[in-house]
């Protein structure tokens, strides 16, 4: 059963009727640009099969309800709240998500309360996406009820406020913009400065090869402090240097630039524009049908991430050297590190021992067994029924 038929039934069990609607909307795999949305930069995602669906009927009192399904079956409920009476701190945990949306959204004219049961697939803490998946199914159900309609690069900018003031989190643009406007069987080239995309194909099967995510099961969160603090650092960095962002900073000046800024944000810099370089190139590989060629590229981003970044940790590295070990073209880490899951790009017919090895190095670690599957590049956001 998909998570839309889920939530739908789920919803008449609970509610005694059905929805009035069922949105949903996937988790995202990014093919490379990490840490560079805030920058301002570029990012080359795709989004996932795995999806988070929102049943949702209107409510006459203004009260905002929400349940979630669990993967045993079983639903938990969240205290219902007052539309109205949403501010920053009033919710934790994961009903503030949702809460925090419909906070947003009342701001651009949708008061009205719902019942909201949710369903979903994407796997938690793994560096998916899963609370953006969450906010982006939520705001269009919201929109849905309200019978609103609203441009996808608008409601990222609400999904991103939503996110940065009410739940807490500083996260930039890439996952909203990821799950709400990816199509199916392409990468996304967005450039976050000027809102302009560009649908790029993307058959690794025609090219003999995959994209293998590798979820450690370490999990991370983007409210904790590393990843605050790194933002920080790029912010600090770009005004020492009079720009707007690091995505202004040529990388063939990058060594010369690097000499006028203090040596704690030297290294984050030094990843930012490299990292948007390398966006730039497996773009241009991509185009030119080179799909095999982009490996050392995804390489060379992990290799910044856990230097230059330190965003990574022992469960990214094992899986990423382990895969390489066994024939990879290229592995990083993806999302905003200290956890979650790893990419690799895979020859089809090494599929096998790519796997055995990546279980292996976690077995010899006595670490907690990684799950790994095959991605392919899927549907954005959308209603379901």
């Amino acid at each position: 059963m998909t998570p839309a038929a889920k939530a739908a039934s789920a919803f008449e069990r609970q509610h005694g009727r059905a929805p009035e609607g069922v949105w949903s909307a996937p988790g995202r795999v990014n093919l490379i640009g990490e840490h560079t949305d805030y920058n301002d930069g570029f990012v080359l995602p795709f989004a996932l099969p795995h999806r988070i669906a929102v049943a949702a009927a209107r409510r006459a009192d203004g009260m905002l309800t929400v349940s979630t399904l669990g993967d045993d079956g079983g639903v938990q409920h969240s205290p219902p709240v007052s539309v109205a009476d949403l501010a920053p701190g009033t919710l934790s945990g994961w009903s503030a998500y949702p809460a925090g949306v419909a906070w947003v959204l009342r701001d651009q004219g949708v008061h009205g309360g719902a019942d909201l049961v949710i369903a979903g697939d994407v796997p938690a803490g793994a560096g998916l996406s899963s609370s953006h998946a969450l906010e982006c199914a939520v705001a269009l159900a919201l929109l849905g009820l309200a019978e609103r309609s609203a441009e996808r690069p608008d409601i990222a900018r609400w999904v991103q406020r939503a996110e940065n003031d009410f739940v807490g989190a500083p996260t930039g643009l890439l996952d909203q913009t990821a799950s709400l406007q990816c199509v199916e069987a392409h990468v996304l080239f967005h450039d976050v400065r000027s809102g302009k995309s560009e649908q790029v194909p993307f058959d690794a099967a025609a090219s003999g090869l995959e994209v293998l995510v590798i979820d450690t099961r370490a999990s991370h969160s983007n409210t904790d402090g590393g990843y605050a603090s790194r933002r920080a650092g790029c912010e600090r960095a770009a005004e020492i240097l009079g720009v707007p962002a690091l995505r202004d900073v040529d990388v063939t000046e990058l060594d010369q630039t690097l000499t006028r800024l203090p040596e704690d944000v030297r290294p984050l810099v030094r990843h930012v524009v490299t990292e948007n370089d390398r966006v730039l190139r497996t773009v241009d590989l991509l185009r030119a049908g080179r799909l095999a060629d982009v490996g050392p590229l995804i390489s060379a981003s992990h290799a910044s991430l856990r230097d230059d970044y330190r965003v990574s940790c022992l469960e990214l590295d094992i899986a990423v050297d382990s895969a390489m070990s066994a024939g990879a073209l290229g592995a990083r880490m993806i999302g905003g590190g200290f956890g979650g899951s790893a990419i690799a790009l895979v020859p089809t017919g090494l599929h096998t021992e790519v796997e055995r090895a990546v279980l292996a190095g976690f077995a010899a670690r006595s670490l907690t067994r990684p799950r790994l599957f095959t991605a392919v590049p899927a549907a954005g956001a959308g209603r379901d029924i």
